[in-house]
């Protein structure tokens, strides 16, 4: 649902509601109950709520875990059972 941020041309109250898209917009403010209180025009907020695809895909944002390095042989790759090796 989309935050909206609202400022009264009266008295300078200014505060963010959460509405519908399809709720009208607010007219009176609630701090002086002037009919000048407007819309601002900014960044539309929103809020994602519940367990869809945001909160199960996206919401860590960190990647996954690095893969595990391969194995590296003795020194002088042929493992110490050869002749360059003493027993």
């Amino acid at each position: 649902m989309p935050i909206y941020e609202y400022r009264c041309q009266h008295c300078g109250f200014q505060k963010e509601h959460m509405q519908k898209m399809s709720d009208a917009q607010l007219t009176t403010c609630p701090s002086c109950g002037a009919e000048s209180y407007v819309k601002l025009l900014s960044a539309a907020g929103f809020q994602l709520k519940g367990s869809g695809w945001y909160a199960t895909d996206f919401k860590g944002g960190g990647a996954s875990a690095p893969a595990k390095p391969a194995e590296t042989p003795a020194a002088g790759g042929c493992g110490g059972s050869c002749a360059c090796h003493p027993s």
